[in-house]
């Protein structure tokens, strides 16, 4: 019997390796008929977003990459065997047809890690799996900050199901409503995702300087290193998580009352922050000419002078018993429990600010009033009123307004000086007040 034509054995071998790799998802069985062009089974090697994206993130439909991870599995083979770096190989050679690069394989290996398990799921079959409608599954996933998926993307593990369950069942139970459920799941997305995309490019930018390498090299190496970092992050994230838990139940909860009694001296009643739930001290601190020394600076310059302002400004306000709220470019926010914590924190951002050989100087402003605390920021006229302080600061000193200075005026550690009254855009006439330091040593930085 005459020979097949070498077409005709060419396109049998490359169905049968097709059919191969693929799995019983009816999606990756649709195999491609015609064989012009070539088609090639080799897999793309997985980028590492520099952002850090969501690990539900799925393409849009439509896409190749949209494929389920599944319809991905390759041949059994020796990853050594095509990994460029290994003996032998040359990095032009291509992986074989059917075969995942080793770029690729380290990435699926980190995420079956990370996510629990291969993803074998759909949006409805987590939903349905925790017992829940996918419009209220929906509502939790947009919460967390998960993007937007199609009934048919198989994104979702056990371990997704499991996580899904839990919110549900703590509604379920009567411990939290469903409004609270959102948002306290909202929390925990938003500061995760700031999180991640932080230690990520300090452990890039961690690489590019011990190694040597460019910024694009580090980071697909960063996949390489990340499984020897996972369990001590994890374990560190759970640890400062119950502690700060802990202090936050202390500031937030225990000593409130305190507080409040606290900020009744020197008021009237009738102040705009009279309903408001929580007395702090509320504070700026914010860099003198930073817009035009970040416009003379490049890249890197500018990345160090951020990072060692936040540096400096977290280490000052957790000394003195604050709390750093947030840091927006060249301007901080904090508070702190008592007139007198604010009153030591502003004066020694001030005095290290002023010393410094790199950072130029600072203003800084600070009022103790009552705030609305929500979504992990501050809120409140005393916070605007703080802010337009700020503005009105001199390079190298502390502004407070009266009512600040009423509650620290027989505080020996600190000398008041009366400025004269300016008018404020939303408060009218103020009387600002410069801070100085008067007795005692101030904060103590080890």
């Amino acid at each position: 019997m005459p020979s097949p034509p070498d077409a005709v054995v060419e396109t049998a071998t490359l169905e049968a390796a097709v059919l191969e790799t693929a799995t019983l998802d009816p999606v990756s069985l649709e195999v491609p008929v015609s064989v012009e062009p070539p088609v090639s089974l080799e897999a793309p090697v997985l980028e590492v977003s520099p952002l850090g994206a969501s690990v539900l993130e799925s393409s849009a439909p439509g896409d190749p990459a949209a494929t389920p991870a599944s319809a991905h599995q390759p041949i059994p083979h020796d990853p050594a065997q095509y990994d460029p770096s290994s003996p032998g190989s040359s990095s032009s050679e291509a992986a074989p047809t059917g075969t995942l690069s080793a770029e690729r394989l380290a990435a699926k290996a980190l995420e079956a890690r990370l996510l629990g398990g291969e993803r074998k799921l759909r949006r409805r079959e987590v939903a349905a799996g925790a017992g829940l409608s996918l419009l209220s599954a929906r509502k939790l996933w947009r919460a967390l900050g998960f993007p937007n998926l199609g009934d048919e993307d198989v994104a979702f593990t056990e371990r997704d199901q499991a996580a899904l369950s839990t919110v549900v069942d703590l509604v379920r139970a009567g411990k939290l409503t469903e409004e609270a459920a959102i948002s306290v799941t909202r929390a925990i997305g938003q500061m995760t995702d700031r999180m991640v995309v932080w230690q990520i490019e300090a452990l890039v930018e961690d690489m590019v300087h011990r190694q040597g390498v460019p910024d694009a090299v580090a980071r697909k190496r960063l996949v390489n290193q990340l499984p020897s970092l996972v369990d001590a992050l994890e374990e560190m994230l759970v640890y400062s998580w119950r502690r700060q838990l802990n202090a936050g139940v202390q500031r937030l909860a225990v000593r409130a009352e305190a507080g409040l009694q606290a900020s009744e001296e020197g008021r009237e009643g009738d102040e705009d922050d009279a309903p408001l739930p929580l007395a702090r001290a509320v504070g700026f601190a914010d860099l003198v000419s930073y817009t035009s020394l970040s416009r003379r600076m490049n890249e890197k310059t500018l990345a160090q002078l951020v990072q060692r302002f936040e540096n400096k400004c977290a280490e000052i306000i957790s000394v003195g018993g604050g709390r750093l709220v947030k840091t927006v470019g060249d301007e901080v926010l904090y508070i702190a429990e008592t007139p007198a914590a604010g009153a030591e924190i502003s004066l020694a951002l001030c005095q290290a600010f002023t010393e410094d050989e790199i950072l130029p100087q600072a203003r800084v402003a600070m009022v103790w009033g009552r705030i609305l605390s929500r979504l992990g920021d501050i809120y409140g006229p005393t916070v605007n009123l703080a802010a337009r302080l700020t503005a009105l600061a001199d390079p190298g000193t502390v502004l407070v307004d009266s009512m600040t200075a009423a509650a620290l005026e027989h505080d020996e550690r600190f000398v008041l000086v009366p400025q004269a009254a300016e008018e404020v855009r939303g408060f009218g006439e103020i009387h600002p007040v410069l801070l100085q330091r008067g007795s005692g040593r101030g904060l103590v930085l080890d």
